[in-house]
């Protein structure tokens, strides 16, 4: 006699009850955690010079937290985040912060669910944005971008002024990560480990999409599969576990330098 098959919900709950009890997120300080994220971005090809950046909200209202203009992803410390109002007055620590990161108060102001921003012209997501080509939804790892990455098909230029916050703030609407034509792509978290997985989720998926493109036609995941993994893979003791591997793995390679000096 054959054994009745349990429903895929059954395993999705049974997970997500055994995530909570065996997977727990790393504790560290909104500084530690921002310098995490940064070494994460550039372990991943993220940097693009000084044009990539990351901001968290601050507590105190109009105002975020951000790396200090003139250092790289790869260089930052807990030590160099400033805090900056809405008009890009330093309120804490030492240094400017770099003026493009002025349309991330635009986001904030639009989406309260908000809580960190990341910014960069990583390779491949910017091949896409050359092209001007959406994302299109190809493989189980392209998922948490299924109708939630947005696309702004026109620049609107170097974004230093209050115009292209709100240009960028509404393209965005209420998805977590859009592309930029001409530009690069922004992912908007309710957690800097989210933003961060984002981040580099969109590259490999912007990277597998350019590859595929070779091959033929391009063709999607249904969508009740693409909604399901979609939540699935978003749940947050997925990303934050996968934000501690990645922060370990970085940590490792920064020790194994240091070594070989």
């Amino acid at each position: 006699m054959s054994e009745k098959l349990r429903s895929k919900e059954y395993f999705d709950q049974r997970a997500t009850r055994e995530m909570g009890k065996h997977l727990h997120t790393k504790t560290r300080s909104l500084a530690e955690t921002l310098a995490s994220a940064c070494r994460i971005l550039a372990m991943t090809g993220q940097e693009a010079g000084l044009a990539g950046q990351i901001s968290a909200r601050s507590e105190r209202e109009n105002a975020y937290w951000t790396l200090r203009f003139g250092l790289g992803f790869d260089e930052a410390t807990a030590d160099d985040f400033i805090e900056v109002d809405q008009d890009l007055n330093t309120l804490s620590g030492e240094g400017m912060a770099n003026p493009a990161t002025r349309f991330h108060l635009w986001v904030y102001k639009a989406r309260p669910d908000v809580n960190a921003i990341i910014h960069t012209h990583a390779p491949w997501a910017s091949t896409l944005a050359a092209a001007r080509q959406k994302l299109v939804v190809l493989h189980m790892d392209m998922t948490p971008f299924y109708n939630d990455c947005a696309f702004l098909a026109d620049w609107p230029g170097v974004p230093i002024a209050d115009q292209e916050g709100v240009i960028i703030s509404a393209a965005i609407g209420s998805k977590r990560s859009i592309l930029l034509a001409h530009h690069g792509y922004l992912t908007a978290g309710s957690s800097l480990q989210e933003a961060t997985y984002l981040s580099v989720y969109l590259e490999r998926a912007a990277r597998m999409q350019i590859r595929a493109q070779a091959f033929g036609p391009l063709i999607p995941v249904p969508d009740h599969l693409a909604q399901e993994a979609h939540d699935y893979l978003l749940k947050p003791s997925i990303v934050n576990a996968t934000f501690d591997y990645w922060s370990r793995q970085a940590d490792a390679a920064i020790g194994q330098g240091a070594r070989s000096m």
